[in-house]
């Protein structure tokens, strides 16, 4: 048995209230329960400085991007960054490699325990195999016009078959794979209803409201995203304005019974939030505010998520749009910008809310018994997973 302790203890949804507690794991990192300090040799008890939390999770990470790491200026605004990412993320295969090695390795050792992968290519098929995490690769799907649907849909049908032939993890990590649109913008009704329909109760994610300009275009078919239609010649004449924020207008799309994870939201409203209550499936919100902040110089209202009640989990975005893929980075924004939310608050986001939101909360996110959660540690804000 191995047994920890620190002079602050959060189990994933709130502090551990009594000092004489320590956490005791078996051999093979299953969490066991709580034992009292005086139960035991004081030399038995592995006493670290700071705060103790299980591993975090990483909801939503683009790691094929992580060689353009430094290569997108900051503050560009969101439809500029996507035109940058395009022409910037061509790579030799090694350099490619290479660089989601470096940050796969840096994502484990700051704490993470598994991530929501944003996949467009097959270029973590064996490096997923080689980490330690749980990973869930979205595979990304975009089409803007309903004709070539099917179409688009080919090349991510093949990348999703190259992932689902990988049936386990040699140390016992969960793999999972689920077909994605990518953003309200970039995909098709069309092509919304052959992902809705591929894997039916699979986990969706998508990129929402992440920029104004993205529910102007469907409030009122003008602005930013209309000029990039024009720019990458992709002919808009089929679509029409529907009048509401883009949530409202591709919610309905979805008809079978998927869990889905929002992610950013910088400009979710209060009627979107409340709008998602109708909605047949779980839902959780994803905050990537260091991204947010490099892309947009904005920030989502998150006390309004908080009021919603909807599920809160982390994310990083890539490095195309972070400095690094530090989730315990992304509390320390949101404590820079929102001093009033609470440091317990953040943690379970980073930990039960991930797991909730990826759909491993039997295994990892909190401390239970029978669970393998892993073990973090926070000490002088440097985070450092243990185990």
């Amino acid at each position: 048995m191995k047994y920890f302790s620190a002079a602050h203890i959060h189990d994933g949804r709130d502090w551990v209230a009594d000092p004489e507690l320590v956490l005791a794991f078996d051999e093979d990192n299953i969490f066991t329960g709580y034992v009292s300090r005086s139960g035991l040799e004081p030399d038995q008890v592995q006493e670290l400085d700071g705060v103790l939390c299980p591993g975090f999770v990483n909801a939503h990470c683009h790691l094929e991007l992580s060689h353009t790491k430094g290569v997108i200026p900051e503050h560009t605004g969101l439809v500029t960054f996507l035109g940058k990412v395009v022409f910037n993320r061509a790579a030799d295969e090694q350099s490619k490699l290479q660089a989601i090695e470096i940050a796969m390795a840096a994502l484990e050792a700051s704490g993470c325990i598994a991530v929501g992968d944003i996949a467009n290519t097959e270029d973590l098929l064996h490096l997923r195999l080689q980490g330690n995490m749980h990973v869930h690769t979205f595979v990304e799907t975009m089409g803007f016009i309903p004709q070539t649907a099917a179409q688009r849909m080919t090349f991510p049908e093949q990348v999703h078959r190259s992932y689902a032939a990988q049936t386990s993890h040699p140390k016992g990590y969960v793999l999972r794979q689920s077909i994605v649109p990518h953003a309200p913008y970039s995909v098709s009704d069309k092509l919304f209803e052959l992902i809705d329909n591929f894997e039916p109760g699979s986990l969706l994610s998508i990129h929402n409201e992440e920029t104004p300009a993205e529910n102007q275009y469907f409030i009122e078919k003008t602005g930013e995203m209309k000029e990039l239609y024009k720019t990458l010649n992709i002919d808009d004449t089929y679509f029409q304005p529907s009048g509401k924020t883009s949530l409202q207008t591709y919610l309905p799309y979805i008809k079978q019974p998927h869990d889905l994870l929002l992610v950013h939201n910088t400009c979710i409203t209060n009627e979107d939030l409340a709008y998602l209550d109708q909605y047949n499936g779980n839902v959780s919100l994803c905050l990537c505010p260091n991204a947010n902040w490099y892309i947009e110089r904005a920030l989502p209202d998150i006390p309004a998520m908080m009021a919603s009640g909807h599920n809160i989990c982390l994310g990083t975005d890539s490095l195309a749009s972070n400095h690094d893929l530090n989730i315990y980075g992304e509390i320390q924004k949101i404590r820079a910008h929102y001093p009033q939310i609470a440091l317990s608050d953040l943690l379970s986001w980073a930990t039960i809310g991930g797991a909730r939101a990826l759909q491993l909360d039997n295994i990892i996110g909190s401390f239970e018994p029978g669970k393998r959660p892993g073990l973090v540690q926070i000490h002088e804000e440097v985070s450092k997973r243990i185990m």
